[in-house]
């Protein structure tokens, strides 16, 4: 296992820390994005009920969970969602208490950079001290105590300096569908600086990761100050950069929406991670200010029908591992099956590890080695413009 080490000379890093109380004190500002259209869900999922719009794990919709549980850290009012036109009424819907105007549809989508990067833009004018947490909002969190202490300590890095924080989930198993985190040395107690990140790495790489012990799963959760991310984004993508900020500028005016409809979309279209952490961890460990803080608090992003089969027996461990949805239900040497059928009465005999969901409209028949595969329907379906299957 890597051990990182420790600096000696940490006495001035350390006076910046206190513990704060980040409900009453903190300029933490959370911003929620929430415009994909979870193609892996498919057919429960569609353009306009994406899978965040989906009540996939208790009996509220995955982006209701994820509002819930930042609100003990600030009120309503500090809320932004940024999303599309597709799925803005039923966030509204699902979400009436948020503030209208700080629920934005993208004009047309250009992955996570520009979009964080025009809440950083919007907040930077009016709450300069503003610090920025990116959540995706189709999340599972098991310990969500130990999920807002880790943020509130968050916050606090991402306060002291020009500080960017990623939460970093310790990774139970060498998965090749998470980017990973490579950890570098000490900062603080726990918190380590960042090394590098690693998209997806193949079969081998992931368990050599693994095995190393100073690797984490990259949870897309990162905060850092309004004016911190602003700077970086003037930096690495200075283009782009003008651009969300002469649209924050029309923020609040008449102008606003034809500002928005007219420059978003010359926006690059390019993540957060290959925009803005990146190129910063490729300064070295101590020049970056990208830190990693370490979390164990029940993580899933349910990637895939396979993820929610898994999600669902270790919680509630159903007999031979089949996951039902339906009126009634008759199993003969059938195991680890995944059924969404309301309404109806199934039967599985002799099979397993299946996934068959029904709707109205379609039915999907996969394993569940396969459904990854299942963004390849929508792609086939989109091809073929069968738009009202999507």
């Amino acid at each position: 296992m890597c051990r990182a080490r420790r600096y000696p000379n940490r006495k001035h890093e350390d006076r910046k820390w206190h513990p704060t109380n980040v409900a009453k004190t903190s300029n933490f500002y959370p911003v929620i994005l929430a415009g994909g259209r979870g193609t892996r869900f498919w057919p429960l999922s569609r353009k306009k009920r994406a899978k965040q719009l989906l009540v996939l794990d208790g009996k509220r919709t995955m982006i209701q969970q994820t509002v819930a549980r930042l609100l003990p850290l600030a009120p309503r009012q500090r809320f932004w969602i940024i999303t599309n036109d597709d799925l803005r009424p039923a966030i509204l819907q699902q979400l009436p208490k948020l503030p209208k105007p700080q629920v934005l549809a993208e004009p047309l989508g250009r992955n996570t950079a520009p979009a964080i990067g025009l809440a950083a833009f919007l907040l930077l004018r009016e709450h300069p001290e503003a610090v920025i947490g990116m959540f995706p909002s189709d999340h599972v969190i098991a310990d969500e105590k130990s999920y807002r202490a880790t943020i509130e300590r968050a916050v606090e890095i991402a306060a002291a300096g020009e500080n960017i924080v990623v939460l970093g989930i310790r990774p139970s198993r060498a998965e090749i569908g998470y980017g990973y985190i490579e950890a570098g040395s000490n900062f603080r107690g726990d918190v380590l600086r960042v090394r590098r990140f690693t998209e997806k790495p193949d079969a081998e790489k992931a368990a050599a990761f693994v095995a190393a012990g100073n690797y984490f799963w990259n949870s897309g959760m990162f905060l850092w100050g309004a004016r911190t991310l602003a700077n970086a984004l003037r930096e690495h993508l200075p283009k782009t950069a003008l651009l969300l900020e002469e649209i924050a500028a029309a923020f609040g005016t008449r102008r606003f929406a034809a500002t928005f409809r007219k420059l978003y979309p010359k926006c690059e279209n390019i993540s957060i991670d290959y925009a803005v952490l990146e190129p910063r961890s490729a300064k070295g460990e101590q020049a970056s200010n990208l830190f990693c803080l370490p979390a164990d608090f029940g993580w899933n992003d349910l990637g895939s029908w396979t993820a929610l089969h898994e999600h669902h027996t270790a919680k509630s461990r159903p007999p031979e591992g089949n996951l039902v949805t339906s009126a009634g239900v008759f199993f003969l040497n059938a195991r680890g099956n995944y059924v969404h059928a309301p309404g109806k009465f199934v039967a599985a005999v002799g099979v397993s590890d299946l996934v068959v969901v029904e709707t109205g409209d379609a039915l999907l028949i996969t394993t569940r080695q396969h459904a990854q595969d299942v963004g390849k329907v929508v792609k086939h379906l989109d091809e073929k413009k069968l738009h009202k299957l999507v």
